[in-house]
């Protein structure tokens, strides 16, 4: 097995049987782990893209914007379900579907806080 750090050879053989199949579970349970992850960002890069797609399709509404949360399409009440616009996309959108930026003062939509928080891998 190489070495990263050197380019030379471990020598493993001097692991009891016991040891070796404890670092063989180690290496699997690592394999396994990182291909979760892979997944669930596999899944979340799906999410963020249909989540544009479904903003570019209705942000060229305007009445329609204006009146309904662009997220759930729920309309827009003045005391119940009142209207904030996202400090990223300026889209209007509803206290369910924001979040309060306290380093910014405002509201971002929840597919920008996504987006703002997305690891590099995942830029699209």
């Amino acid at each position: 097995m190489p070495n990263s750090s050197n380019g030379k050879n471990l020598d493993l053989s001097r692991l009891t049987d016991d040891e070796a199949k404890h670092v063989w579970q180690v290496i699997q349970r690592d394999f396994h782990l990182r291909k979760k992850e892979e997944n669930r960002l596999g899944e979340l890069k799906t999410k963020i893209m249909k989540e544009d797609t479904k903003r570019e399709l209705l942000e060229y509404q305007p009445k329609l914007s204006d009146s309904l949360c662009i997220r759930c399409l729920q309309p827009f009440k003045f005391l119940v379900n009142s209207k904030r616009q996202c400090l990223d996309c300026k889209l209007f959108v509803c206290k369910s579907c924001s979040r309060f930026n306290k380093k910014d003062h405002g509201w971002v939509c929840d597919p920008c806080h996504m987006a703002r928080r997305k690891p590099s891998c995942l830029q699209l």
